[in-house]
């Protein structure tokens, strides 16, 4: 009996995500199918593919080789099942878009809703995420991106043009509109760890109050007045207990793109997707500049 494409596609996603549960969710199969497979691949093939080891499964010189050979063989799937994507003229079966949470709770739910509505054939799968999924391998068929450079590989397509700026509570953005001298905190994203750059002279004193690592987060305590936070226009301005204050002024942001591989553009699906896209977003791109 031959070693099936299945087993060694799992052997490659083992070494690649180097746990059971990693290459089961990379497979969309639980870890004891994951390992079932292993098993059956060193029946077959005779070797011993993997040391059971406590802290997970090392892969010996046998299966690091049938990694880098069903790699090349998943390419050459992807790129077949990516220029059938390209030719296909219909407008149903699946369609994967992924975007940020807060961009699609925030803004892009009513077009996902509308589309949804006028294609019914088609089945939409939106995958809510700040990862940059891979076009490449097919994790998604369509990426809008937040970003200056969403991909130079991939064929992209600018919706927005956007700005930041300073957002806080009703009840803080009145006391510094009437003490503008006194101290203004800042909550800041853990990677920007400083008082942002570029804040009006007219309020002299700034200092970061807190440092956090999520924007959900980051929104929640300054809606609490714990502080300022520098957020996109739409994003400030979509959120119920923040207001704008002239702390820092509008300022130029990363564009938002549409983006997916050449090869699978011109699906009828994606096209028609992409429209709904950016007839949306020129209807409201106020919302994203000042």
């Amino acid at each position: 009996m031959d070693v099936s494409w299945d087993d060694l596609k799992t052997v490659m996603m083992l070494v690649r995500h180097q746990s059971l549960a990693g290459a089961g969710a990379a497979l969309g199969v639980n870890y004891t199918t994951v390992a079932r497979r292993i098993k059956r691949a060193e029946d077959i093939l005779g070797v011993l593919l993997f040391e059971r080891l406590p802290e997970g499964y090392s892969p010996t010189d046998a299966a690091l080789k049938i990694a880098k050979d069903a790699g090349e063989m998943e390419e050459i799937e992807h790129s077949m099942r990516r220029k059938i994507q390209g030719a296909d003229a219909a407008l149903s079966g699946p369609l994967t878009i992924t975007a940020p949470q807060l961009l699609i709770a925030n803004f892009l739910a009513p077009v996902i809703d509308g589309f949804i509505n006028q294609y019914p054939q088609i089945e939409l799968r939106v995958l809510a995420t700040n990862e940059l999924l891979d076009l490449t391998r097919l994790e998604a068929d369509l990426a809008i991106r937040i970003s200056n450079n969403p991909g130079d590989t991939l064929k992209g397509l600018r919706l927005l043009r956007q700005e930041n700026a300073g957002f806080a509570s009703p009840q803080l953005a009145h006391r510094i509109a009437r003490n503008p001298k006194e101290m203004v905190d800042w909550i800041v994203y853990d990677e920007y760890p400083n008082v942002p750059v570029g804040i009006h002279p007219y309020y002299p004193n700034n200092q970061v109050r807190l440092r956090l690592n999520d924007m959900v987060a980051i929104i929640g305590a300054a809606r609490a007045g714990t502080g300022v936070a520098r957020l996109p226009l739409f994003l400030g301005r979509s959120t119920q207990g923040l207001v704008q204050v002239p702390v820092l002024p509008p300022q130029k942001y990363l564009d938002i793109w549409v983006v997916g591989h050449p090869d699978a553009w011109k699906s009828q699906k994606q096209r028609v997707f992409r429209e709904a896209l950016v007839g949306y977003c020129k209807k409201h791109r106020a919302q994203f500049v000042s």
